[in-house]
């Protein structure tokens, strides 16, 4: 499958509120390190910063990040702000908030409705921005009930901090509290192939409302922040990938936007060649039979 001239719009696009992009686009976690969550070795500068120049090249839209996205002396916000401010005014970012990182990297406690504000201020300077386009509350399991913390959001809004909110990490449960606050343009959840039946319920729910639906580690699957290993690979996407001479990474991109025209994919990577080969997977359509195949799988 070439990728050279394939472009982001091969994915179709989406409305977040009043905001449109590509259903294609990049997570910048990986641009810290082979694992954003390790104070290891450092990704390489220049790298990155070709990956994200890249990516942009290509027509992405939509980089999602955070302020706790840090290895050894790489931050993906700081590294975002330099390969691309100022930003174009169709580029749009979107961040977390909730949980929270020290200095050593250390996770810290799920933020309090109070402590937004701050996460908040954080991920402006960081990126160099005066408003944030978007702004997840993400769950963590110790938080049970959302209706503050997205009340929290949604006075930050009001301040014009914030321009759209999304929750992560939720149930339907949870979706249906926050929209009771406010509105809500996305849904970030764990999912792939091989989710469970919890994972699309919340996805058809996003369905049904119109609301975007953003998968994370969709292609990284067990893996999760350090990534698939090659050799614990699914013989299904393996064999899949050798019929349309793709990467298995390509077929689980492909399955993930083929879930719905609502759904976002937002694979990461540190290397500018993956980068092509991402966006190349907008354009790669699986059959019914190959969907169901993997959806068994």
């Amino acid at each position: 499958m070439t990728s050279t001239t394939i472009t982001a719009d091969s994915a179709g696009r989406w409305q977040l509120g009043d905001l449109t992009v590509n259903r294609i686009g990049l997570g910048a976690m990986r641009l810290t390190g082979s694992a954003a969550f390790d104070l290891g070795e450092p990704s390489d500068r220049t790298r990155s910063l070709r990956v994200l120049r890249r990516a942009v090249e290509l027509g992405v839209d939509h980089i999602d990040t955070a302020a706790f996205y840090f290895s050894s002396l790489r931050s993906a916000n700081e590294l975002i702000c330099s390969a691309l401010a100022p930003y174009g005014d169709d580029l749009v970012i979107a961040t977390k908030v909730g949980p929270g990182r020290d200095a050593s990297g250390a996770w810290l406690p799920p933020a309090r409705p109070d402590q937004l504000r701050g996460q908040v201020e954080e991920n402006l300077r960081q990126l160099g921005r005066d408003h944030l386009d978007l702004v997840y509350f993400r769950k963590m399991p110790s938080v049970t009930s959302i209706s503050e913390h997205v009340g929290a959001l949604s006075d930050l809004r009001d301040a014009g901090l914030i321009r759209h909110i999304g929750v992560s990490g939720v149930d339907r449960g949870h979706l249906d509290e926050a929209l009771s606050i406010t509105p809500v343009v996305c849904v970030q959840n764990r999912y792939g192939i091989g989710s469970s039946g919890d994972a699309w319920d919340v996805l058809e729910a996003c369905r049904a409302r119109g609301i975007a639906f953003v998968p994370f580690f969709a292609v990284a699957g067990q893996g999760a922040e350090r990534g698939r290993s090659a050799a614990r690979e699914d013989a299904e996407v393996l064999d899949i990938a050798a019929a349309h001479g793709t990467t298995p990474a390509q077929v689980r991109i492909a399955w993930t936007l083929q879930q719905g025209p609502h759904v976002l994919a937002i694979p990461g990577t540190g290397d500018p060649a993956h980068v092509d080969e991402n966006v190349a997977a907008g354009a790669l359509r699986l059959t019914a039979d190959e969907l169901d195949r993997l959806a068994s799988s």
